[in-house]
C-alpha cells in the first residue's frame, strides 16, 4: 500500500506540472495535501511504531523518517495556505517534489526491504489491511506541530481528522 501511494503521489506531480490552468493545478495540489497528509499520518501511527519494535536500530530509523515527514508537512502547509494562482505554488510544488522524492527513495531502497526481511509477510499483510481501513479515518491536512509518535499521536489523529473532514465539507460548499 505505501508503494502504491507513492506511485499514486508520483504522477499527481506529473499531473501538476501538465495541468493546462490555475484551477486545474490548484485541484493536483489539494489532492497533494490530502494524500500526502493521510499517508505520513498512516506511516506515523502504524508503520513506524512497528520499526521501532522490530529493527535492531528502530530508534535511529524511526527519527529519520520522521525528520523527513516534518519538512514534507511544514511545505504541504505552506501549499495548503495558498490561493489559487499564488506565484509561490510552483516553486512550493517543485520543494515538495525534491522532498517526497527522497523520503520515496529512502523508504523504498532502504526501510521497505528492511522491514520485509524482519517481519513476517503474515504480519505485513494485517499491517496492509489495517492500513487500508484506517486510511478512511486519517487527517487529511498537514499538522505538522502535532505529536508524531503513539501514545499521543494515536489520541491526536482522529481528533485532527474529523476538524480536516469538517473543514473539507465547508471549503467544498460554493462560495456566494
Amino acid at each position: 500500500m505505501l508503494m502504491h501511494d507513492h506511485r499514486m503521489v508520483e504522477q499527481l506531480f506529473r499531473d501538476f506540472g501538465a495541468s493546462a490552468s490555475e484551477r486545474q493545478r490548484r485541484g493536483v495540489v489539494e489532492l497533494l495535501v490530502r494524500e500526502l497528509s493521510k499517508h505520513a499520518a498512516l506511516e506515523e501511527m502504524y508503520v513506524l511504531p512497528l520499526a521501532k519494535k522490530v529493527l535492531s536500530d528502530g530508534d535511529q530509523v524511526v527519527a529519520e523518517q520522521l525528520s523527513g515527514h516534518q519538512g514534507v508537512k511544514q511545505t504541504l502547509l505552506a501549499l495548503d495556505r495558498l490561493g489559487e494562482g499564488d506565484p509561490r505554488t510552483g516553486d512550493l510544488v517543485a520543494k515538495l517534489r525534491r522532498e517526497v522524492g527522497e523520503h520515496i527513495r529512502a523508504q523504498e531502497d532502504v526501510f521497505i526491504p528492511r522491514l520485509r526481511e524482519t517481519v513476517s509477510q503474515e504480519d505485513l499483510d494485517r499491517l496492509g489491511v489495517l492500513l487500508t481501513k484506517a486510511k478512511a479515518a486519517a487527517p487529511t491536512r498537514p499538522h505538522p506541530h502535532a505529536p508524531e509518535e503513539p501514545p499521543v499521536l494515536t489520541l491526536a489523529a482522529p481528533v485532527a481528522a474529523a476538524y480536516d473532514r469538517l473543514r473539507d465539507r465547508l471549503q467544498r460548499r460554493p462560495r456566494t
